[in-house]
């Protein structure tokens, strides 16, 4: 799982195998490890709640998406993303969950294949 941190929005963008498990609702978890050791985690659960939520406790950013939101959106390919805001101004934060695509230009040293077709990749017999 890959997250994005842009002032008060959040991120997340999840590779094939990431939505299956999510998708059976076990967690998905992300980290950096730092020199001396400091680990900075990032989390995506299903939740029984009726929205999306987040949460930090200063070493972890937790996000919780009901459960049938998750559902419908990982077995629906035509369902790119997932979206809330949360919290009131000036504490607001949006949350973003969603399908990592392919890229349209290869990039050194990063593995694609276990991420969803870019929707904007041209396929055989275009251009």
């Amino acid at each position: 799982m890959k997250i994005r941190i842009y002032d008060n929005r959040v991120r997340l963008r999840l590779d094939r195998a990431e939505v299956d498990a999510i998708s059976q609702t076990r967690p998905v978890v992300g980290q950096t490890v730092f020199p001396g050791g400091a680990v900075f985690r990032y989390v995506l659960r299903a939740d029984s709640g009726a929205q999306m939520t987040a949460s930090f406790n200063g070493q972890e950013i937790g996000v919780l998406v009901p459960a049938p939101q998750l559902m419908t959106w990982a077995s629906d390919d035509t369902q790119i993303s997932l979206q809330a805001v949360v919290g009131q101004s000036p504490n607001m934060l949006e949350l973003l969950v969603e399908k990592d695509f392919e890229c349209l230009e290869p990039r050194s040293g990063e593995n694609q294949d276990n991420r969803f077709k870019n929707p904007k990749a041209k396929g055989p017999g275009s251009g």
